[in-house]
């Protein structure tokens, strides 16, 4: 069973009033008994009931090694700044319009390499459709689809732009409400 010697009190270096806590583990030779001094505002028994003070008298603690807790820290997102929010946006949309028009370039290069174009043309010449001179080939040129991928991407550019803006106006609002999204990090 633990052992709590009496408490000691003495003046600390402020001219407040300090206990010292000690506890000494039975069956144990060494006085590296843990210790810790307590303020005159903080009662000792808050020391003697934590749970630093009862793994270091636990006579089953002796010669195990202290293994760390994963340490877990709740927080909770309760504005985002919309500036921050619209260049994020900002950068992430023009970076999907590159990639809209790449795919888009590659797209028709590889439907053009199969022959698709030609035999949509030729398919649609047999059939008796074809009163204007359908050519799809000349409709949907390269150029054509590119410069066209490019428009889109543009207007979807500044769309994405600017209904993250609005959204993170929204959260904030909301946010300002409910207190935002709550947040749980822990160490693996």
């Amino acid at each position: 069973m633990p052992r709590v010697s009496a408490r000691q009190r003495s003046q600390g270096a402020a001219g407040q009033t300090q206990t010292t806590v000690s506890g000494r583990i039975k069956g144990k030779s060494s006085d590296a008994a843990p210790t810790r001094v307590v303020r005159a505002n903080e009662p000792a028994s808050q020391f003697e009931e934590s749970a630093d003070f009862k793994a270091a008298v636990n006579p089953n603690n002796l010669g195990k090694a202290k293994v760390p807790r994963a340490r877990r820290m709740q927080l909770s997102l309760t504005r985002v700044e919309p500036w921050s929010v619209a260049k994020v946006s900002f950068l992430l949309a023009i970076a999907g319009g590159i990639i809209q028009v790449i795919a888009a370039c590659l797209l028709w290069v590889l439907l053009n390499t199969i022959g698709l174009f030609d035999n949509i043309t030729q398919m649609v010449s047999k059939t008796g459709l074809d009163a204007g001179g359908l050519d799809l080939s000349s409709v949907l040129s390269l150029g054509t689809v590119i410069s066209s991928v490019t428009i889109f991407s543009i207007f979807e550019i500044v769309l994405v732009v600017v209904l993250a803006t609005i959204g993170a106006f929204l959260y904030n609002v909301v946010g300002s409400l409910v207190g935002g999204i709550h947040v749980t990090l822990g160490d693996d």
